[in-house]
């Protein structure tokens, strides 16, 4: 009897006495449809570390799915190449959950060079985890940011912030490059603002380290799952100054909301945050143009009542006046 999908691999796997199949074929379908994260786990708990090689030459029988998955704009051997480079760190991941956090990661069309997304193990899980850079490039792909900026301020640094000023005079920051590192000081505020193309810019977000530590600390399960377990090892412990400016930069796009791709994205990262499955939340298609041009315009519609343009009244549609057939008869 052929085991054809991951729940058929899972129920001859826990049985009391298991089936010998022939080699199975995983495909992404069986891994994102047919699989609750249980069961992802149990399938494949016992999977040994497997070479980069053997991994990479698994990974190549889905290379036309990841071709499918990716937009025109991402390569997709350089994809290849940046999970290639990847692989070391995440060769005891489980196939199951390696082939979905890589086709979430392709859905969205990030490469996991580490700049604009991670592909990081969790126990014996990868996770999907876009990076500031990531949520930056699909603002750009909106066609509406020209620009978009974001940093942390040290204790050295000069700075001026005044909410109730008009841009760009409400925000400045001018970094001590010159200084040495120790009489620079200590990252004190993450923040991040973006020009539009129409040349209005948006609220400038600054997070400190406090907001920064309340957010992880109320939605990382994988954080708090370390903390437990006395593991300093979650991208929050190493990481912290590279998610104190994600965590800007995800409060910019919930300001900014340039598409529909960056509020799926952010619930995929959520998603892996919490331990739930990843890719149902990623997009089906590469490109939602019709979808960011009607969120990009309710974003730059104006807050303000009295600044609403004035809507245009429907015009009533006149029916045509019905004649009788002698009238027609009359009118020849």
């Amino acid at each position: 009897m052929a085991l054809n999908t991951l729940k058929d691999r899972v129920r001859a796997a826990t049985a009391d006495k298991p089936a010998v199949p022939p080699t199975p074929v995983i495909r992404a379908v069986d891994v994102v449809e047919g699989s609750t994260p249980t069961e992802l786990r149990e399938a494949e708990q016992a999977a040994g570390g497997k070479s980069t090689n053997a991994v990479m030459e698994w990974l190549d029988h889905y290379s036309a799915d990841f071709a499918q998955a990716l937009p025109a704009c991402v390569d997709t051997g350089t994809f290849m190449a940046a999970v290639r480079a990847a692989l070391p760190s995440l060769n005891r991941c489980t196939p199951a959950s390696l082939l979905q956090a890589l086709m979430t990661c392709a859905r969205f069309g990030l490469v996991p060079d580490g700049k604009h997304a991670v592909i990081k193990r969790e126990g014996p899980l990868a996770v999907f985890v876009p990076m500031a850079a990531g949520y930056v490039e699909l603002m750009y792909r909106s066609g509406r940011v020209g620009s978009v900026h974001t940093g942390l301020i040290y204790e050295g640094d000069e700075w001026d912030y005044e909410p109730t000023a008009k841009a760009p005079d409400d925000f400045r920051h001018k970094p001590a490059l010159l200084l040495p590192e120790e009489e620079r000081g200590a990252p004190i505020l993450a923040y991040a603002f973006c020009w539009m193309t129409s040349g209005e810019r948006s609220q400038v977000v600054i997070l400190t380290r406090q907001d920064a530590e309340a957010i992880r600390d109320e939605y990382s399960t994988a954080y708090q799952d370390a903390v437990r377990e006395g593991r300093t090892d979650s991208f929050w412990h190493i990481k912290f100054d590279q998610m104190w400016v994600k965590s800007a930069v995800l409060r910019l796009h919930k300001v900014v909301p340039t598409s529909p791709e960056l509020v799926q994205l952010a619930d995929a990262d959520a998603a892996g945050e919490a331990g739930r499955v990843q890719i149902l939340h990623a997009p089906k298609e590469p490109q939602l143009l019709a979808a960011a041009e009607a969120a990009h315009a309710a974003a730059e519609a104006s807050q303000d009542p009295k600044d609403a343009p004035a809507r245009a009244v429907p015009r009533q549609r006149t029916q045509p006046k019905r004649t009788t057939r002698a009238e027609r008869r009359n009118r020849r």
